[in-house]
């Protein structure tokens, strides 16, 4: 058996020293090491984390700048700016998107529709891209939010400005409005002020030609900041550079007075200065309002205007084409004289024309009897327009509408613009592989067949019409008067052709309802009907399909002898003239007696059911409650109709 090893207490004691040794090296070890980190952060990275600590305790955030104004030609404001409270939301800086969502809907009252709205552009925004929770807050439910910033990370509440339109839906289609940009628009400019909360690019109509005039320069903001985001004082603040003011040709009051004036009506009224081809109204209704555009609209609201049939998304202005029917009858006579055609030949109008193999009816089904030019032209027939464009031919008429504005594209700065057709042998060749016929120009010199045209190159023709002048329509005002080229159209055959278009107002014409209320003020015109369908079909009543009826058309100028003002007024599927020439009336009354005008209109718009945004209002409750109805037939929760026997007793009538 072995013997146990003995172990002395000197080897017991050179054991634990060596034991300490080791020990003790690897704590200096780790010491120096502590001690050479502690010295390299404090003296080799001293600036990184002072900018680190400084970037903890201050915040700098950019200034969304102030957009600059729209003003008409009297300096009133088309688009200004409101000071504005706001919520909103950055996603990447959210903790429990749920419970933060719930509070803010507690906190600001929100609705059903606006959490719908917020929860989608949550889950389809990029990750540093602000989601509007609500703008247009009063003081009370901003502090609301404010004080509670602590338990909310990721929301941001601010003060400052927002996009407002004074006039509403009579200016929506020329202006249009600004909203948040998108992913692609950041994308493809990586600025940081586009994902700032609150700021907004223009969008679509002038706010949108004009973004790099109208949007400014950003300011900025430094604060202190406890640890949870707690302001503690504002340390610096670099005011931000307001976008430069635009002063367009516009007179926002006689816009505002034409969209209200086309009351229920869809169409347009263009008004232009003949001596300067200022634009005065480009009025499109319906229409929508701008506000609620910038603001975020709604999906109910966006439902509503998108389903409607009267299309109060597209701008008829400039962007919707008609045949313009019989207003286009004086510049057919203009190319006729210029010819060779004598205003005293006539025939004789039975109430139509044989052409090829097809009669051509006139309107009047009983016939205007013997008729020269100028009865052609204020009783509109029909047949001496047949009769004539035969002999004279196709090209004349097309040259003569080309040079008068038809056809044609402007310089005018919009997003874009349709400028229909003025066909001709050469177009119809290339367009259809086929030769052109007599009985297209039999169409074409009655505004029918393939001429097409918008409501601003109407209003052009008429300013050409009354001045002789190749007026060019404009949108920005400038105070220099531009030189107007001649279009050497003979004095003598503009004279005739505007007594004729006197006659059509003043005497034995076809609209003496379209006669101005004004002393020693007289307006001369062209009426126009264009066929949808059957020419006795579309020009039926209430009890025919509203896309089924003819469009109205009228064009004007005022004075007739000192021609000033040049207008056109299209009323889409209006059942003829009728629909059209008491808006312009009304509207170039307004120019010389607004008192006189807005007397008239007061008492039309109670019989339509109050102003355009009392109707809207009204149309939208509407279409809520509908849509309410649907959605809870959809789910199996709608109230069953009443029984056969409680309608028989609660109905009532003689």
């Amino acid at each position: 058996m072995k013997s146990a090893k003995t172990i002395s207490s000197a080897m017991q004691t050179l054991t634990f020293s060596r034991r300490a040794t080791v020990v003790g090296g690897l704590q200096i070890g780790v010491g120096v090491l502590l001690a050479g980190r502690m010295a390299y952060i404090s003296v080799a990275e001293n600036e990184r984390y002072k900018l680190l600590s400084e970037s903890n305790r201050v915040n700098l955030t950019l200034v969304p700048p102030r957009r600059g104004w729209l003003i008409d030609r009297n300096g009133k404001p088309i688009a200004n700016n409101k000071t504005d409270f706001r919520v909103d939301i950055i996603p990447d800086r959210l903790r429990d998107k749920k419970k933060t969502v719930a509070t803010l809907a507690e906190l600001l009252a929100l609705d059903a529709e606006d959490l719908e709205r917020i929860n989608r552009e949550l889950e389809q925004a990029s990750s540093f891209q602000p989601v509007q929770v609500a703008t247009g807050l009063d003081w009370e439910a901003y502090a609301a939010v404010s004080v509670r910033l602590p338990d909310l990370p990721g929301v941001s509440p601010r003060q400052g400005f927002s996009r407002n339109y004074p006039s509403g839906p009579a200016i929506g289609h020329l202006v249009g409005y600004v909203g948040t940009a998108s992913a692609e628009e950041y994308k493809e400019k990586p600025d940081p002020i586009l994902i700032t909360p609150g700021y907004k690019i223009g969008k679509d109509g002038l706010e949108k030609i004009f973004e790099d005039r109208l949007q400014g320069k950003p300011g900025a903001k430094r604060v202190e900041v406890t640890a949870r985001g707690k302001i503690v004082r504002e340390l610096r603040t670099r005011a931000d550079v307001p976008g430069k003011a635009m002063q367009l040709t516009l007179d926002i009051d006689l816009q505002e007075y034409a969209a209200r004036r086309l009351g229920t009506q869809s169409g347009s009224v263009v008004v232009m200065d003949c001596e300067s081809g200022d634009i005065l109204t480009m009025t499109s209704m319906p229409s929508f309002d701008p506000n609620s555009f910038s603001d975020g609209i709604g999906v109910t609201e966006y439902g509503m205007l998108r389903e409607d049939d009267h299309v109060p998304l597209l701008d008829k202005s400039l962007k919707s084409l008609f045949p313009p029917g019989s207003t286009v009858k004086p510049m057919v006579a203009l190319a006729f004289l210029e010819a060779g055609l004598s205003p005293d030949e006539s025939v004789n109008c039975n109430g139509g024309l044989q052409v090829g193999n097809r009669r051509f009816r006139c309107w009047k089904r009983g016939g205007h009897g013997r008729v020269d030019m100028a009865k052609g032209i204020y009783q509109s027939c029909d047949v001496y327009f047949y009769h004539f464009a035969q002999k004279i031919g196709i090209n004349p008429i097309a040259l003569m509408a080309n040079r008068l504005g038809l056809g044609q594209k402007y310089p005018i700065p919009v997003p874009s613009q349709f400028y229909g057709t003025v066909p001709d042998p050469a177009w119809l060749r290339k367009k259809y592989d086929r030769e052109w016929q007599a009985y297209d120009t039999v169409n074409t010199t009655i505004g029918q067949g393939y001429m097409l045209v918008n409501p601003t190159q109407l209003a052009v023709m008429s300013a050409r019409i009354a001045t002789g002048k190749n007026v060019i329509p404009r949108l920005i005002m400038d105070q220099k008067k531009p030189v107007m080229e001649t279009l050497n159209i003979d004095p003598e055959h503009l004279l005739y052709v505007h007594e004729a278009m006197s006659d059509v107002v003043n005497g034995p014409g076809t609209a003496g309802r379209a006669r101005l209320p004004l002393e020693n003020v007289k307006m001369a015109g062209k009426t126009g009907t264009a066929q949808v369908v059957n020419l006795d079909y579309g020009r039926g009543g209430n009890d025919v399909a509203w896309k089924y009826r003819d469009h109205g058309l009228f064009v004007c100028f005022a004075p007739y002898d000192n021609p000033r003002y040049a207008a056109a007024v299209v009323i889409e599927h209006g059942g003829g003239s009728g629909a059209a020439y008491p808006v312009a009336r009304d509207v170039l009354t307004f120019l010389y007696d607004r008192e006189k005008a807005m007397d008239v209109l007061t008492g039309l718009e109670k019989s339509w059911g109050g102003t355009i945004q009392e109707r809207m209002d009204t149309k939208m409750a509407a279409y809520r409650s509908k849509k309410q109805l649907e959605k809870a037939i959809a789910e199996g929760t709608a109230p069953p109709p009443p029984a056969a026997s409680d309608a028989a007793e609660t109905g009532g009538g003689d």
